[in-house]
Parts: structure tokens; C-alpha cells; sequence
């Protein structure tokens, strides 16, 4: 749009000090924030550093005719926090760091932020600095986030043993089912879809990462691993398997898949379950939990503030991984893969 002012046009150190008008005041325990060479903080007493990053590029994991940039900033963090909730821990920090293509608009940027930031006020994160650059390509954000646990409460991908039931937050497909209803719809607006389709759309664009769910199952030992869903259930539950010397068996009849989601890919000539269990981008948790801490899962349970919890299957002492389809094993679909 003509007469925009762009983000780059300001300078590094004006759009970095616009950026920091926006961050609420620090926390005591970081001494040293935005505006220095690097971040200095106060450990957590007694507790593990845990560390993630990941990275979201332009083309490849949003699309901005149909992705708001505020979106894309709250998915920027959703993704990392994610990864932290996985692993038991409690969030605590983020680094933010930005590649923007010439001509980016102040006005987007600003938006992108304002995303990251909602999200973060929400976990309780806070913004301790990163990086704004040049891009000669595509926008492209890098997120790094620092979280904390106690060393019996850290929670990993390979502790599962046969026999331990598997289950998983929320519901899976929805955010499938909204990136396919936007991709069909290009053009269209969230708004412009049924009250139902909506909500998938929202879970594809704003997703709510798991991070009170992580830091229970942690805290109470529910679990006996763990993993975030971001490439896709199928993939989640090959991981664990793999990493937990285990093989695997989903019911189809007991995933949690929306109504809205089954319907749209039925309509798109889909098998919705298939679709479900290979479509990533939910940002829901799966862990394994042995019998014997049926219990603590139960008080995970009373807990989550109504998000739902819900057995999907087991790890065998078979090494495949099998979907169960009244009671007649299939293959699970792939996941999304990266390369």
C-alpha cells in the first residue's frame, strides 16, 4: 500500500526501541534485558534449564494471504512453548529474533509482536531480547525459549514401557481442517466460514500450546513420556515408540477428532481419520502413562481446567505401530515431514 512506512526505513535501533516500549516490565530475576549484547539472568533454584528453538519461514510454515501477522507472531511462540510443555517444564523466558524482507511494513511488524507478546503475557513469558535483520528472501522468525523443572519432573520421548496407555489433549485435526478450509477458500476471511469451521481456522492460527498440562505431568509424574504434536499424531506416536523401544496401537474410535474437522474432510474427499492423524499443527501433548500412576493422572485430570484428556491406544512389546480400525490393524498415515 502506498505511503506505508516500512519497518527497516526506521533503523534497527528505532524499531528495536518501538519493540521494547511494548515489553512489560522485567521480573526480578532477569537482571539484564533488551537493549544489551545478551540477556542476564538468575537460575531457577534448584531446578533444570530447559532450552528449545525453532523457526518459522514465509512459504513454508505460513502463508501471509491468509495468516495475519499477529497470528504469526503468537504461532512463533505457541510452537516453542509447546516443545517446553512437552518436556515438563514451566516457560520462563524468549528470545525473539526476526528477518525481514525489504519493504516489510512497520505496521505488520508491530502486529507480529503484538501477537508474540499476548501470548507470552498469557504463559507468563518473558521477552529478554533477539536479534532484527535483513532477509534478501522470505519473512523468517527464529524463537528460542529457556523453561525450568525440578530433575524428577523432566519428562522425555523414550521412558515408555509396553503396556503404558497413550493419550492426548484436546482433540486432533482441527487445525488441518482449518489450513485446508483456507487453503480452498483463498480469499476469504475466517469469518466468512460456518460457526464450526471457525474454530478449526482459530486452531490453526492461534493455537494454544499445552503448557499448564505439561508442567502437571510433570509435577505429579503422571508420565511416562511425552511429546507436542506440532508434525501430526502419526508422527508423535512413531516417536515415542521408537525412542521408547515399543511398538504401538491407536483405536480409531477413540480419537478426538472435531466434528467440524471430520465433516470438512469428508468434503474435501478425505478419510478423516487418515487426515487427522497425519495433519500437524495441533500443538497438543501425547504421553504415555504406566497403570500404576492412573492415579496422578486423575488428579492431571481434575486440574486442566476442562481441557479434555482422552486414552487413545498402547505401547506393545511389538515394535509396529498400528491404527486399529474395529479391530483390524492398518498402518498409521505419515506425519508432516520437513525435508
Amino acid at each position: 500500500m502506498p505511503g506505508r512506512a516500512t519497518a527497516l526505513g526506521a533503523g534497527e535501533r528505532e524499531l528495536i526501541a518501538a519493540i521494547r516500549a511494548r515489553v512489560p516490565a522485567a521480573p526480578p530475576w532477569l537482571l539484564v534485558g533488551i537493549g544489551d549484547d545478551a540477556a542476564v539472568v538468575t537460575p531457577e533454584r534448584g531446578a533444570l534449564e530447559i532450552l528449545t528453538t525453532d523457526g518459522l519461514i514465509e512459504g513454508i510454515h505460513f502463508d501471509r494471504r491468509f495468516s495475519a501477522a499477529r497470528d504469526i507472531g503468537w504461532k512463533a511462540l505457541a510452537v516453542n512453548l509447546s516443545d517446553v510443555a512437552a518436556m515438563g517444564g514451566t516457560p520462563r523466558l524468549a528470545l525473539l529474533s526476526l528477518s525481514l524482507p525489504a519493504g516489510s511494513a512497520a505496521d505488520e511488524v508491530h502486529a507480529l509482536v503484538d501477537g508474540f507478546l499476548a501470548l507470552a503475557a498469557d504463559a507468563r513469558v518473558t521477552l529478554a531480547g533477539g536479534n532484527i535483520t535483513r532477509s534478501p528472501g522470505p519473512l523468517m522468525i527464529d524463537v528460542t525459549v529457556t523453561g525450568f523443572a525440578r530433575a524428577r519432573h523432566v519428562l522425555r520421548r523414550g521412558g515408555g514401557r509396553p503396556g503404558d496407555d497413550l493419550y492426548v489433549t484436546g482433540s486432533v485435526g482441527a487445525a488441518a481442517a482449518g489450513l485446508g478450509w483456507l487453503q480452498a477458500s483463498l480469499g476469504a476471511t475466517a469469518h466468512d466460514g460456518s460457526p464450526d469451521i471457525v474454530e478449526c481456522v482459530r486452531r490453526h492460527s492461534a493455537p494454544e500450546p499445552r503448557v499448564r498440562i505439561g508442567a502437571l505431568l510433570g509435577r505429579n509424574r503422571a508420565a511416562s513420556a511425552c511429546m507436542d504434536l506440532s508434525d501430526g499424531l502419526a508422527d508423535g506416536v512413531r516417536q515415542i515408540a521408537e525412542a521408547s523401544g515399543t511398538g504401538a496401537t491407536i483405536d480409531a474410535a477413540l480419537l478426538p477428532i472435531p466434528a467440524a474437522a471430520s465433516e470438512w474432510f469428508l468434503r474435501a474427499g478425505l478419510d478423516p481419520i487418515a487426515a487427522a492423524a497425519a495433519g500437524g499443527d495441533d500443538y497438543e501433548l501425547l504421553f504415555a502413562v504406566p497403570r500404576r500412576a492412573r492415579g496422578r493422572l486423575a488428579t492431571v485430570i481434575r486440574q486442566a481446567r476442562g481441557i479434555p484428556i482422552t486414552r487413545i491406544g498402547q505401547l506393545t512389546k511389538e515394535p509396529d505401530t498400528w491404527l486399529l480400525r474395529d479391530g483390524v490393524p492398518e498402518p498409521l498415515p505419515p506425519g508432516f515431514v520437513h525435508f
